[in-house]
């Protein structure tokens, strides 16, 4: 299980994190490749974990699909937010503007609240599939990817000067 936690951890930051300082290099395809594995991981770490019987997979995997594609709005967002900072950080060479401060400060605060906000509906629609223990378990496993890639990012991104 670690090795599959690993691979979307990877996946995560590579798509998320713009390089700081460094020239940008990309390849489109493998890029693709890479983010349809992390995907499959994901889905399939989840399966193991939470003991579906047939009747809640069908109801569950259509809203695991539609909150995962959601989701994936809220990554590009997040995406955007960090290269804009990225390419700020890069240009003022290790420091930004007082503008830019907090035009980007209130751009990832707004990723957030989107990101909850979609979380609670996310949780609603589960939770009338299946049962509180199950909905709260799925709920856990998506908040403890979403740490370990939040915090391996945070740890790539330098403090803003």
């Amino acid at each position: 299980m670690k090795s599959v936690v690993s691979m979307i951890i990877a996946g995560a930051i590579l798509f998320a994190v713009p390089a700081f300082a460094q020239t940008e290099g990309s390849a489109d395809t493998n890029m693709q490749i890479l983010l349809d594995k992390v995907k499959a991981d994901k889905k399939l770490l989840v399966a193991s974990n939470m003991d579906l019987t047939d009747a809640e997979g069908k109801k569950f995997w259509p809203l695991y699909d539609a909150y995962q594609k959601d989701l994936q709005q809220v990554n590009e967002r997040l995406g955007k937010t960090i290269a804009a900072y990225a390419e700020a950080y890069n240009q003022g060479k290790g420091t930004i503007s007082n503008d830019t401060a907090k035009k980007l400060l209130h751009e990832a605060i707004s990723v957030e609240e989107q990101e909850v906000k979609l979380k609670r509906a996310n949780a609603e629609k589960v939770g009338k599939v299946l049962p509180a223990t199950k909905t709260a378990r799925y709920i856990q496993i998506e908040n403890k990817i979403r740490a370990v890639i939040k915090f391996e990012i945070a740890k790539q991104i330098p403090l803003v000067y």
